[in-house]
């Protein structure tokens, strides 16, 4: 499918450039989906909280129904979810809900309740196996929720983490994302909160790669810390280095740190233009490979550059929305 995509799109910037290039491959970034870098949890039962969400320049806004919210308060935090849903964000953000387990009383009302708000997605927490993913969107299809409402699921235990390639190729007609729970997954494994998170890099490398061969996206959890900026700079650097697409967060001032490492720096998006159109007029030439500031350039280096281009416009047009 990518070499299909390549071909189109050299195609285009042979005819006009790397505009029509862009919307060449425009549909590459519906598969990838909006940018989503930084993912800011607001708890559903504080409507201050949601109401200052809608000027914070995060990609996503997560209403939390699960653990930000005491069970006697769980009913109400639903019906304001809803309500914030249909009020909206903005056009530049998505929103989503986290929902109470799947094992809980309150899930099923959660999942009638939100579903028909229309979020961008119902997100599943501590997801240990396909079966939880399977029967949220039977029970979707059942209640006849369009297919644009998506469903992430949070990997967050050690069962979780073991059937983790089971649970990224699961409900393929709805899931779009896996998030680590890394705040959970330390304490299940007795695990330390340190600096590197060496406890959590066999779990953070392995769903990245079963979300990789599955086709969703890969979510960095949260940092807990919110007095070391340091801290919170090293993760996201981290995660964006390993392949991570963005991080949850817990605040609004972890935005911004967010939003920049998972963004292409001006010097990647023009070294990107400048690989696509070498390696184009190579093609051209009946030549496979070419030459770009004295690196070879071939096929896979096209393809992460196009990657890299296409974020880029998407996070422009978000900003713009």
């Amino acid at each position: 499918k990518m070499q299909a995509i390549y071909r189109s799109a050299a195609s285009a910037v042979r005819r006009g450039g790397m505009q029509n290039w862009t919307r060449a491959y425009s549909a590459r970034v519906e598969v990838q989906g909006r940018p989503r870098r930084s993912i800011l949890f607001m708890p559903g039962s504080n409507s201050k909280a949601l109401e200052k969400g809608k000027g914070i320049g995060t990609d996503v806004i997560s209403i939390d129904l699960e653990d930000a919210v005491a069970p006697n308060a769980k009913p109400m935090a639903r019906e304001a979810a809803a309500a914030a849903v249909r009020a909206g964000f903005g056009a530049h953000k998505e929103v989503v809900v986290r929902l109470n387990g799947t094992d809980t009383e309150w899930y099923g009302e959660d999942l009638k309740v939100i579903c028909a708000a229309m979020p961008s997605a119902v997100v599943l927490p501590k997801v240990e196996g396909p079966e939880q993913v399977n029967d949220t969107i039977k029970a979707m299809d059942d209640m006849g929720v369009p297919k644009e409402v998506g469903v992430w699921a949070m990997i967050e235990t050690p069962m979780g983490i073991l059937r983790a390639e089971d649970i990224a190729k699961s409900g393929q007609t709805r899931l779009e994302c896996v998030v680590m729970g890394t705040s959970d997954l330390t304490k299940d494994l007795r695990g330390k909160h340190m600096p590197g998170r060496e406890p959590l890099l066999y779990a953070l490398s392995h769903v990245l790669m079963c979300a990789r061969a599955h086709g969703v996206m890969a979510l960095d959890g949260v940092c807990l810390d919110l007095h070391d900026p340091e801290e919170l700079e090293a993760q996201c650097r981290q995660s964006a280095q390993m392949g991570f697409d963005g991080k949850t967060l817990i605040h609004p001032k972890q935005v911004e740190p967010a939003n920049r490492n998972f963004a292409p720096t001006e010097g990647q998006v023009e070294i990107s233009k400048e690989i696509i159109k070498a390696h184009t007029e190579a093609l051209a030439e009946g030549k496979n490979v070419a030459v770009v500031q004295g690196k070879l350039v071939e096929n896979l280096h096209v393809e992460n550059s196009m990657r890299i281009i296409a974020m880029d416009e998407a996070i422009k047009a978000r900003n713009t929305a």
